[in-house]
């Protein structure tokens, strides 16, 4: 039998974005099958020159661009948004970072690109949204989970408000745009036309809140923080080992008897005080404490071992290293090594969607600057003396 084809190949997606919502966003698809053509400046995506540099190539920008062509064109000039134009009239998904309506100011407003090409899938990743009195404001990850409400329930109830680590807002709406995108691919098949999608950092964030936000329409009650407890169930949290933290997740009383009886605690769920899931939350400090004090005598790796034999959610809280060598992460592959032509090899997150039959592949490095401006212009039906001139111009940069 032929080898199954992935789900996106075939799909030409013209990628504008830059840092990383937008090319996390276009990675997603790169790594389902879709052709990506990479549009950057003569300078490139400033990830180029961000995080660590090692054999002459940044790590962050690997990362993030696999599966990725790099055509480098000007599009401030009128001969760029020629090329430009030519592409997207091949293409199937434009995707862009811009601020809204700075795609329109450049002339591929919503109608020209409807001109151009029907079928064409648009998305827009931005902060705010395009309605609304933000819409012109600039965006970062650490405003959209300010302004998300992610900071305000992140943290200790005595400390200020924390943001989460990694750049969670920028990942949400990456991943929400080729959600979206697909979708609309989807809705095109059926319905044969293209359309428009949005995904915005602040938008995202808040679809994440989750019970949080159930609970504040409930009962007009804005949520507190509780560090590492849960908002809603106790016990639950990080709990002390004789040599480190246990991470316990007792969500519900079938777990919670198991977690109890497993550290000999089991009584207090016959007792007065907590008897009920609303008692032992108004009393969850002294509860951790007892259950401290159960805990300290008996090792970490011991306890997660009777834990999980007895069902109970558990595990310790593991750093980076840690991770990557858990054999749990290894077997399931999520650090993966790319051959960086002319730089090494480049490690970095493998898949963490599984489909049997058509699954995810690396089939191409990160690009150098302009790789394929030549190759991609060439297929677009430029020729050699048309790709000469615009590079003599300098609308393009074609990489040796």
């Amino acid at each position: 039998m032929p080898e199954a084809r992935r789900p996106l190949d075939g799909i030409r997606v013209v990628d504008l974005t830059r840092v990383l919502s937008g090319p996390f966003c276009t990675m997603l698809l790169g790594d389902m099958g879709a052709e990506v053509i990479k549009i950057e400046s003569d300078r490139g995506d400033p990830i180029r020159e961000q995080g660590t540099v090692r054999d002459g190539f940044s790590w962050y920008f690997a990362a993030f661009n696999r599966n990725k062509q790099s055509v480098a064109l000007d599009l401030y000039s009128a001969e760029g948004k020629a090329v430009l134009e030519r592409l997207i009239a091949s293409a199937d998904v434009l995707v862009e970072n811009f601020r809204p309506g700075i795609l329109a100011k450049m002339g591929f407003g919503p109608e020209r690109l409807a001109a151009i090409n029907p079928r064409l899938v648009s998305c827009n990743i931005n902060g705010y949204g395009s309605v609304g009195p933000y819409v012109d404001r600039p965006a970062f990850d650490f405003i959209a989970q300010a302004m998300s409400g992610l900071m305000s329930v992140n943290g200790p109830a005595d400390q200020e408000p924390m943001r989460s680590g990694q750049p969670i807002t920028d990942l949400i709406a990456g991943l929400y745009g080729a959600f979206g995108i697909v979708n609309a691919l989807r809705a095109r098949d059926l319905n044969g036309a293209g359309q428009h999608v949005e995904s915005a950092m602040v938008n995202g964030s808040i679809s994440m809140m989750a019970f949080l936000a159930s609970e504040y329409f409930a009962t007009g009650r804005l949520p507190e923080r509780t560090g590492n407890d849960h908002p809603l169930v106790a016990p639950y949290g990080l709990y002390k080992a004789l040599d480190g933290e246990v991470a316990v997740a007792p969500s519900n009383d079938v777990i919670l008897r198991r977690f109890l009886t497993t550290i000999g605690l089991v009584e207090l769920m016959a007792g007065p005080h907590y008897d009920t899931n609303e008692k032992r939350f108004a009393l969850r400090h002294q509860l951790n404490a007892l259950i401290n004090e159960r805990m300290r005598s008996v090792s970490q790796a011991e306890w997660i071992a009777r834990l999980n034999a007895a069902g109970v959610p558990c595990g310790r809280v593991q750093n980076l290293a840690e991770v990557f060598a858990d054999p749990q992460v290894v077997a399931q592959e999520m650090a993966i090594d790319v051959e960086q032509p002319g730089h090494g090899t480049i490690r970095m997150v493998g898949f963490p969607v599984k489909l049997d039959k058509t699954p995810c592949a690396v089939t191409r490095a990160a690009p150098e600057l302009g790789q394929h401006t030549r190759e991609i212009l060439a297929s677009s039906g430029y020729s050699d003396a048309e790709i000469a001139a615009l590079a003599a111009q300098g609308v393009i940069v074609c990489a040796p």
